[in-house]
């Protein structure tokens, strides 16, 4: 059963000019017709480039940047509808972990008020049933009961991004989006977190959609994978098929770059290097959006947007040919 879809979602961000009297002259389409699920107790994986319109689809699906066209159901509910108290009493079930564990605590506040604040915003509980989930919480994400009177800047990256965690746990939300959750800290410190989010998930049936550009961690964690370019997914499939049978060409060379453990695997195989810099989303490229830099770019690539075909395995892919190891065929219509 799936709590979360979303369907052809845009996020479009108005390009205005003018000293004296300002006039939209364009649009930067940071997001530009998205459409997945997320099954219940699932995690469903986002990876992409900086600049593909990753965090913008997240914030988008929070409600922290409105959504300009297409639906978010949550649970049945339709978040992009949703205004005004009706809004802010439903982001109970919805919550976010940010990239950056220290940026995003407030100095001021303590451990213990800012796991606090979150329920008295939403006139959950006593203060004394408040304090007793403040402590279960913090036990949930391994942290002692003596974090409670400390300030973030006195923990180091790993116990600050538990805290994050744990705020966001705290309302015992149904889903929980995390924005590169582990990018900012230490290699050695990114397994316990991801093992961390993990053992959440099971415990408290939490269904997760995360964000990341190392697809490393993303196969680590999900169980089914979106690969986004320049504000779409080019390709969806269960994580273990999209890394053993990628299909589009951007995925290919996103996995090329993936270091591999084995060095004579790692000297045997071919590197996909992709030319030019990733296009404006204001302006975007006719037909394939990936072409300008797409080594198997056809004439057709310019003139028709590629579709996304599914296959009966679930694996979608939006691309005008098929590849299977080396051989390029045109695909079905």
């Amino acid at each position: 059963m799936s709590l979360l879809n979303v369907s052809d979602v845009k996020v479009h961000f108005p390009i205005r000019k003018g000293v004296l009297v300002e006039r939209t002259v364009g649009h930067v389409k940071a997001v530009d017709g998205v459409s997945f699920s997320v099954e219940q107790g699932g995690t469903f994986g986002l990876v992409g480039e900086s600049g593909c319109g990753k965090t913008t689809l997240g914030r988008g699906i929070l409600r922290l940047n409105d959504v300009t066209d297409g639906s978010v159901e949550l649970d049945g509910t339709d978040v992009a509808t949703l205004k005004g108290e009706s809004l802010r009493t439903f982001r109970k079930n919805m919550q976010m972990v940010f990239q950056d564990p220290l940026g995003s605590l407030n100095p001021r506040h303590s451990v213990e008020m800012i796991l606090n604040e979150p329920m008295k915003v939403h006139g959950i509980g006593t203060p004394e049933e408040r304090r007793q989930r403040v402590k279960e919480t913090l036990d949930a994400v391994s942290l002692p009961e003596s974090a409670l009177d400390r300030y973030p800047h006195e923990f180091s990256g790993g116990q600050r991004q538990r805290i994050g965690i744990a705020r966001a746990l705290v309302l015992r939300p149904k889903l929980i989006i995390c924005d590169e959750p582990v990018s900012a800290l230490d290699v050695s410190i990114q397994a316990q977190v991801l093992n961390l989010l993990g053992e959440l998930q099971e415990e408290f049936d939490l269904t997760y959609l995360v964000i990341a550009h190392d697809l490393a961690v993303v196969r680590h964690i999900s169980d089914r994978i979106g690969v986004m370019y320049l504000g779409r997914i080019v390709e969806e499939a269960d994580a273990e098929e999209l890394y053993e049978n990628p299909r589009h060409p951007y995925t290919k060379a996103l996995l090329s770059a993936v270091p591999e453990p084995n060095p004579d695997l790692e000297a045997s195989r071919e590197r996909i290097l992709l030319e030019g810099d990733l296009p404006s989303p204001s302006d975007p490229p006719s037909g394939c959006r990936f072409r300008t830099r797409c080594p198997w770019a056809e004439e057709v690539c310019a003139t028709e947007e590629p579709v996304a075909r599914e296959s009966s395995d679930g694996h979608r892919v939006a691309c005008h040919f098929d590849f299977d190891g080396e051989a390029k065929t045109l695909a079905p219509a």
